[in-house]
């Protein structure tokens, strides 16, 4: 009997103990309720707030608070009202409860749960919003953001998914980011870590099987313009496989090193995006150009070139230039040499445009053939002047050896000025007329 009674005691001291507990939640509940923004509150506060930030009416799906496991704000199936809206499936926001009773937003770190952003979609906005004073500045409105599932949608359509995270230091300054390409067939990732106070970075990059490290600084000028400068040193990274970790095609496989500057100026972050400049001195190995056969297309006169040229090195220089229009990318001083053929020329790559000229030499006595590349990407066309063939050909029989070359560059010139295809002269009638006697000397 006693220790039954004993027993009751104590089970009555849990019970009373558990109350006060559930009385302190259910305090600690009321007073949330009291001072916390509502449901409504929060959703009309979140729209008005990322319209005057960017620019562009929002519609969210659901706003609401979460009060457990922690404390949080879930927002999900929110859409910019745009032509391709940039979608967020689910955001979850824990913040700062002591910074929030005193009327501040901090936020102590955001989960992003899936989201597809268009990069057209991102034009324009926060065109609108003020500059951050000097005392924004030094506030730090989010210390963590984690992002899963991102699809980013290239101007051309192109989609691909990044996950990754970022931890903030004051004036949204990265201290520590990483991004990564699930699913890539190599490890593909970009890490960032801050140095010290100053805004520099160490940059370390895995794509393509090999290596892209460096380091990059970021200076902020009188005005507020900014300037972005770096250095890269990639390394037996393979180009093919790089590319498809972007869902992109690569015209060549093979292993490729070299040094990569980089420079971007602007006054916001996505000025600087949008003007960002790189620099690539490049060799490769032992590699090959793929879907394409150069000798093929020489002795053809560009009418037959598939298959593919396998290539002892190639050497070069690559820039590329970001505009708001695009990407411009540019090849100059490339040479190319394998067992049958060396090549040599440049190539612009625009608006999905290519234009390139190349000199190509075969071991068989016809050398300096030009080879012309031009058109969209999705249909490109291939020439080479068929007199370059027969002026190499006369060239060989007339002077061995250097009349090869001649011939090939004569007979070049030669068709080029008594071609039968358009050019900006020839709708002239009197530009026309003087070709036909020189023609038939």
């Amino acid at each position: 009997m006693a220790s039954i009674k004993s027993g009751n005691k104590r089970g009555l001291k849990w019970l009373v103990g558990l109350g006060i507990v559930l009385l302190l939640v259910g305090a600690a509940w009321v007073a949330a309720l009291r001072y916390l923004p509502s449901d409504e509150e929060l959703a009309s506060r979140a729209s008005t707030e990322l319209e005057a930030a960017l620019g562009v009416k929002v519609r969210v799906g659901a706003l609401h608070w979460r009060l457990f496991p922690s404390p949080a704000v879930v927002m999900e199936d929110a859409a910019t009202e745009q032509p391709q809206p940039i979608v967020i499936k689910k955001l979850t926001a824990y913040p700062d409860l002591f910074a929030l009773l005193q009327r501040r937003v901090k936020i102590d770190r955001a989960d992003l749960d899936g989201a597809v952003v268009p990069q057209l979609s991102l034009r324009g906005l926060g065109s609108k919003q003020p500059k951050e004073d000097a005392a924004m500045a030094e506030e730090l409105p989010l210390a963590r953001f984690v992002f899963r599932d991102v699809t980013w949608i290239s101007r051309r359509g192109i989609p691909v998914v990044y996950d990754g995270e970022v931890d903030f230091d004051p004036g949204w300054r990265p201290r520590r980011a990483e991004l990564r390409r699930p699913g890539a067939k190599d490890a593909t990732q970009l890490t960032l870590t801050r140095n010290g106070p100053d805004d520099r970075w160490a940059a370390r990059i895995q794509v393509g099987g090999g290596t892209l490290h460096g380091d990059v600084q970021l200076d902020t000028r009188a005005g507020g313009r900014m300037r972005l400068e770096g250095k890269l040193q990639p390394k037996d990274i393979e180009v093919e496989s790089a590319l498809a970790a972007f869902n992109r095609r690569s015209v060549i496989g093979g292993r490729m090193s070299g040094d990569t500057t980089l420079t971007a100026n602007g006054d916001t972050v996505g000025e600087l995006a949008q003007s960002l400049h790189t620099q690539t001195l490049f060799t490769m190995g032992k590699s090959t150009l793929l879907r394409f056969d150069l000798d093929k297309a020489v002795r053809t006169a560009g009418k037959e070139h598939d298959g593919q040229t396998p290539l002892e090195s190639v050497t070069g220089r690559l820039d590329t230039q970001n505009t708001p229009q695009g990407m411009v990318v540019a090849y100059t001083g490339i040479k190319a040499v394998s067992g049958s053929l060396t090549a040599s020329g440049e190539a612009k790559i625009a608006h999905r445009r290519i234009e390139a000229e190349f000199a190509v030499d075969l071991v068989d006595g016809i050398v300096g053939v030009p080879l012309t590349v031009s058109g969209p990407l999705e249909d490109v066309k291939f020439s080479v002047p068929s007199g370059a063939i027969a002026g190499a050909v006369l060239g060989t029989a007339v002077l061995p050896g250097v009349g090869t070359a001649i011939g090939a560059r004569v007979g070049a010139t030669l068709g080029k000025i008594f071609s039968p295809g358009p050019s900006p002269a020839a709708s002239a009638p009197r530009a026309s007329k003087p070709a036909a006697p020189a023609k038939t000397r």
